[in-house]
């Protein structure tokens, strides 16, 4: 195992994004739709913030009381904001950290995505998942 492999090695750089002005709805369908559990908040081509299905969620109780998605989008919508649920500025990575870096900062917080930037400008995603399956190459 290299000891300082670059984060581009691992790091999602085909990212699914919201804006920040965009729907709450918008969020939850993405994550729906594409099997995800945390969209980058961006305002142009730079990060501002992150959202997570958890934080959808911890805010939609549609599922509880069988309420058709529609109506929970409607709900989310009208109550809530991106910029309301999201995580403002969140920890990050520079584009030219480690995959070492990555391990040491999720393994010390509490959160499981890690925006890696170039500047202020988004350009990927690395999670606990592609650190575990990065580990699991290891071992072969």
């Amino acid at each position: 195992m290299k000891k300082n492999e670059s984060i581009r090695r691992i790091m999602s750089a085909q990212l699914v994004t919201v804006h920040h002005g965009d729907p709450v709805s918008k969020v939850r369908q993405l994550i729906a739709q594409h099997g995800i559990h945390h969209v980058p908040v961006v305002s142009g081509e730079n990060l501002v913030g992150i959202i997570s299905a958890s934080d959808i969620l911890r805010v939609s109780f549609g599922d509880t009381f069988n309420t058709d998605q529609r109506t929970v989008d409607a709900t989310l919508d009208h109550t809530f904001s991106i910029e309301g649920l999201m995580q403002k500025s969140p920890i990050t990575l520079s584009a030219t950290g480690s995959i070492r870096d990555a391990a040491e900062i999720l393994a010390k917080n509490q959160f499981h995505a890690l925006p890696v930037v170039d500047g202020e400008k988004l350009v990927g995603i690395v999670t606990s998942t592609d650190l575990i399956q990065y580990l699991l190459e290891q071992l072969e």
